[in-house]
């Protein structure tokens, strides 16, 4: 059948099973949106305040559901707006499609009016990225753009069209979209002998990453690690993998992770990493970290072998096959007196929590009370600073897809857009958002998309009046010297709610927590509440960067 660029585009997006999309219009791309009011029966189009807001919400959908996100941007700012998004998500291995419009072809490479190389610009932050010239070309360019964001390590991609193929007229022929399948690309004695190192292990340690979600991996996991009875220890893109209320968890692993598990780090004989990277925030000290102990890697990417730390056993594939095949390699084992180990360690975790007060609510107080109002399978978002590190210390995860944050790039301002997509894509769950002064106040202006779309979403505003985290690191590194850190603003969070006709309500202390967080759950609405937390409090333990757990700082003098 003869279409214009336009329906193709929307006829792709049918035929890669995509009902959503998130974006926001302009002149480049008006051709696009005039095919989105066409088939708006069967394509759900959600509109942002900003494109930076459209690009978090579709990684929000894609985290919590598994499915590609897409979001569509204009020229020019639009499509620059939308960097810090696609960013976000190239870091976290999250799959994405943007698309975005450009100048017409004649006009290109003339710095005509919102004409910008979005492609140039965003080739380090995506897996690959495409500019159309040609209507003919554009159904495979999508086609191959699906494939290539959900193959392998998951990622972003971009298409950049420019207007007039958009409006150009070809044929078009329905594709049923090819099955992705990730071979496994390790040979059976590949894991014959890491599963010697396995079953010869008598400390050994899972730690596990975000890919084990990525993967849909978690049962596959849990199965590996009850018969090898091993202990468990998740980065904090991992939480949600496995479930925190089974006996083999013992926490996350890294800057501000447990005692226990930097202990178990330091002190096992065996590492059995999977769907993890290693990163600064795990890995402080690379020469030191996991120094009596032999590595077996798990993951869908060489590249990421032998890139931080010293790998003995590579094992490349899907997390479900390569969990799978060690599994059946491995002998069953006994590691009682290794678990007990940790639980003796377990009891020296100190972490510093301020007396009960009547000025302020303690962060914990928050978390746990959300936590005794919400199931197992509802969604909670963070920002990026203190809060995302307490939540993720306390708040217990028991199923994956139901943690959504910025951990590879830690992007301030995400949360708001990230929690949109998230109750988008899961009408059926509480969503929660959990974010600081700091990082509402960068994208705030998606409260005008939240009540727009009637999104019943509960934000917990931790409001310590300061940059918390950098504040911190300013108390341990730099003197106390507080630069620019305590910006004196004013902001009166649950007024500015009202204002968006969001309802808005305060928390001043823990005696009120209860409930008001009760009353803000009852209501199938969206509401901000303004928790005050003490300036001085502080996410701890902390291990200083470069350190290792015998550094670990416990207590602030």
């Amino acid at each position: 059948m003869m279409l214009n660029g336009s329906e193709i585009i929307a006829e792709c997006l049918l035929e890669q099973g995509v009902d959503t999309v998130f974006g926001y219009p302009g002149g480049a791309v008006l051709n696009i949106y005039d095919a989105l009011y066409k088939y708006s029966d069967k394509i759900t189009h959600i509109l942002s305040s900003h494109e930076q807001g459209a690009s978090h919400a579709a990684d929000g959908y894609a985290r919590t559901t598994g499915k590609c996100g897409v979001v569509i941007a204009t020229s020019g700012p639009g499509a620059t707006n939308l960097v810090t998004g696609i960013a976000t998500a190239y870091m976290d291995s999250i799959p994405l499609v943007a698309i975005t419009g450009n100048v017409t072809n004649d006009l290109l490479a003339r710095d005509s009016f919102q004409e910008v190389d979005i492609c140039g610009i965003t080739m380090p932050v995506t897996k690959h990225n495409f500019i159309v010239k040609d209507v003919h070309d554009l159904a495979n360019v999508i086609r191959k753009a699906f494939k290539i964001a959900m193959s392998g390590r998951k990622g972003p991609v971009l298409i950049d069209i420019p207007k007039d193929v958009t409006g150009a007229v070809c044929e078009y022929t329905p594709i049923q979209p090819e099955e992705i399948t990730n071979p496994l690309l390790s040979p059976q004695a590949d894991f014959e002998e890491a599963a010697k190192a396995v079953n010869a292990a008598k400390r050994p340690m899972i730690y596990m990453g975000g890919g084990v979600v990525s993967a849909d991996a978690g049962e596959q996991l849990l199965a590996f690690a009850e018969k090898i009875d091993c202990p468990v220890a998740t980065s904090v893109m991992g939480l949600g993998g496995f479930p925190e209320s089974h006996r083999l968890f013992i926490g996350t692993i890294g800057m501000h992770g447990g005692y226990e598990t930097g202990k178990a780090t330091d002190n096992c004989d065996l590492i059995i990493t999977v769907g993890a990277r290693f990163s600064d925030r795990v890995a402080g000290d690379r020469e030191k970290f996991g120094k009596d102990a032999a590595i077996i890697q798990l993951d869908i990417d060489k590249a990421e072998i032998n890139k931080n730390v010293k790998i003995n056993y590579p094992l490349i594939g899907d997390l479900k096959d390569t969990l799978a095949a060690l599994t059946a390699a491995s002998d069953k084992a006994d590691h009682s007196d290794w678990i007990d180990q940790l639980t003796e360690w377990s009891k020296n975790s100190k972490i510093c929590q301020t007396p009960d007060s009547d000025s302020y609510a303690h962060p914990y107080c928050l978390i746990d009370e959300v936590r005794s109002l919400t199931s197992d399978e509802d969604i909670i978002v963070t920002d990026v600073g203190q809060h995302q590190m307490w939540v993720s210390q306390k708040y217990r995860f028991e199923k994956p897809r139901t943690w959504c944050t910025s951990g590879g790039l830690g992007t301030m301002g995400y949360g708001l857009g990230a929690a949109i997509g998230a109750a988008v894509a899961n009408p059926d769950k509480r969503v929660v958002l959990f974010t600081g002064d700091g990082s509402f106040h960068m994208n705030l202006n998606e409260l005008a998309t939240v009540r727009s779309y009637d999104l019943p979403i509960v934000i917990v505003v931790m409001n310590n009046t300061v940059l918390g985290m950098v504040r911190q690191w300013q108390k341990l590194f730099y003197g106390r010297r507080f630069s620019q850190t305590d910006p004196h603003r004013k902001t009166d969070f649950a007024a500015l709610a009202e204002a968006f006709g969001v309802k808005g309500m305060r928390i001043h202390n823990d005696a009120e927590a209860g409930s008001i967080l009760k009353e803000a759950f009852a209501l199938d609405e969206p509401v901000v509440i303004d928790c005050r937390i003490s300036p001085d409090e502080n996410v701890l333990p902390m291990i200083p960067p470069g350190k290792t757990v015998d550094d670990m700082i416990t207590e602030m003098e």
